[in-house]
Parts: C-alpha cells; structure tokens; sequence
C-alpha cells in the first residue's frame, strides 16, 4: 500500500507547483482561522486551486460550522474537496448530505482522548475520508490545526483499525519521525505542515528529506 501525502498551509502557486513536483497528492489550502499558521485570503485561496492539475487533490481547511456556510465558503473559493476542521452537529453534517452533492468531504478528528474514537460512528457515513490531529478546539483560542505537535499514536492506530473510511494522519510530523508513524499507525495518508517548512516557506529539502521516509516506510509496510 502506499502512503498519500498531502501537503498543507499552502499559501502561493509556486508553493502548491513545488509540493506537486515532489511527489505530493494532495494540498491544503486553509481559509481564516482563530489560530495556527497558514491562512490565506478567499481570493489567493480561489487563485492557488485554479491552477491545481489533475488527479492531485485539492483540500479547503475551513472553520465555519453552519452548512450553508461551509457551502457558500466552497463556492467563494472553487475548491472541490473540503476538510472540516470543527466537529460539526449532527445536524449540520446531515445538511451537508443535501447541499453538498458533489464535494468530497474530510473530517477532522481532535485526538484528545479515546472519546475520539466515539465520533467515527456519528460521522462515517456522512465523509469520505477522516484526519486525526493534534487540536484543542474546545480551548480559550481554539487550535483547529497546525499545532506543531503530535498526539497519542496509539489511539490513531485504534481509530485506523475502526473506521472503514480512509483516515490521514496529521500532527506534528517531519521527516524525522514520518517513518514511525506510518509504521505504528498504517494510515491512508500523512498530513504535513510546519515540519516541511523553515522559516514558514516550504523547503525543498525537508520536503525530499519527508517524501524519502514515507516511501522507505512503505517498502516496509
């Protein structure tokens, strides 16, 4: 199997272009956020996707919570898959099912503890995919990713284990330790921001360097 990776906190063309060239199936793009590093105006948001080729992925980070929000966020930026970075109601994520027919859906999961593993059965069959993180949406500045740090892998590989949707690993990943959390973990895909990047501009030798040890560990897996 081999791992997909996907690259976040994308913020130019020349960004996205580099992170394709290195072997990248997917970006991110993140829209406002109340923390965390990354976002980008609607309209640059709506530029970078534009440009986005065939079959590389193309995500829309965003924090709105409401459904027809989410939709109309969508529409402002042009971007065909969205990931949700709040945990929803499940009211709003059935909404979703009706005003969101054609956009493929990712949710995040905030992996503070085993109650996380509680919230594949309410959102499975509404998504198409999952990503476990390292945020604390329920703090004072909520952290809705980018945090920089890992979490609990233990409790991911028991989530892996449990979902029948695809699941991407995020949260304080670098090429350092990328090797051993596809190992522990055996998700679908990473999910990677700061620990590709120095100084906040993507480094084309981090992103080898992170590319290099995913395709290791799948030799592996």
């Amino acid at each position: 199997m081999r791992t997909r990776v996907k690259i976040c906190c994308i913020s130019s063309i020349d960004e996205a272009q580099l992170a394709i060239r290195k072997g990248a199936d997917a970006v991110g793009l993140v829209g406002a956020m109340p923390s965390g590093p990354g976002p980008i105006s609607d309209q640059k948001i709506r530029e970078i996707a534009a440009q986005i080729p065939p079959p590389i992925g193309c995500f829309l980070l965003t924090q709105e919570e409401k459904s027809d929000e989410i939709a109309e966020h969508l529409l402002r930026t042009g971007v065909p898959t969205v990931q949700l970075v709040r945990h929803l109601s499940i009211v709003e994520t059935m909404h979703l099912d009706r005003v969101l027919l054609t956009t493929r859906r990712v949710q995040v999961i905030h992996m503070e503890g085993p109650e996380a593993l509680d919230l594949i059965e309410k959102y499975e069959p509404h998504v198409h995919a999952f990503l476990l993180d390292s945020g604390k949406p329920g703090a004072d500045i909520p952290e809705l990713g980018g945090t920089g740090r890992t979490h609990d892998w233990e409790l991911s590989r028991a989530f892996v284990e449990k979902a029948k949707k695809p699941v991407f690993l995020a949260g304080g990943l670098t090429p350092e330790n990328v090797g051993d959390a596809i190992a522990r973990v055996k998700p679908f895909g990473v999910d990677v921001c700061s620990g590709v990047r120095t100084n906040g501009h993507l480094d084309p030798k981090k992103l080898d360097a992170f590319m290099s040890a995913v395709r290791t560990a799948d030799r592996h897996r």
